[in-house]
């Protein structure tokens, strides 16, 4: 392989063991594994008509996406993977605020800011 690559110095120089041609080749692979799942249903999807009934139930998956997610960061501990109740304190505040926040704003980018916000204020005080 180096001898495929001889006249390219730069990509082949040692850097602590390692050759910067192997982290281009990884980063390579990397975005052509983060572009092809973005790529292909929209390819997919673009010539086709979507049901009805599918657009009515993806209207509930960011939400319970979201919802399992938050309850499991929230009233799940990392050590054992059991249900803490009061183990987050500063994060179930934090999520009563957001959920206040969004029902009176109806803006997601507010309540992301006010819910960074609030973690990080409670986080310091309680």
């Amino acid at each position: 392989m180096e001898q495929l690559f001889s006249n390219i110095p730069v990509l082949l120089a040692n850097t602590g063991g390692h050759k910067i041609l192997y982290h281009v080749v990884v980063i390579i692979f990397a975005a052509f594994a983060a572009f092809i799942p973005r790529y292909f249903p929209i390819l997919f999807f673009s010539t086709r008509k979507i049901p009805e009934w599918f657009n009515e139930w993806m209207k509930y998956v960011p939400v319970s996406l979201f919802t399992a997610l938050v309850i499991k960061n929230i009233f799940i501990t990392t050590a054992g993977y059991r249900f803490v109740p009061f183990g987050h304190v500063e994060q179930i505040f934090a999520a009563i605020i957001v959920m206040v926040i969004a029902y009176f704003t109806r803006s997601m980018s507010i309540s992301v800011i006010g819910g960074l916000i609030s973690v990080w204020v409670l986080s310091m005080v309680i």
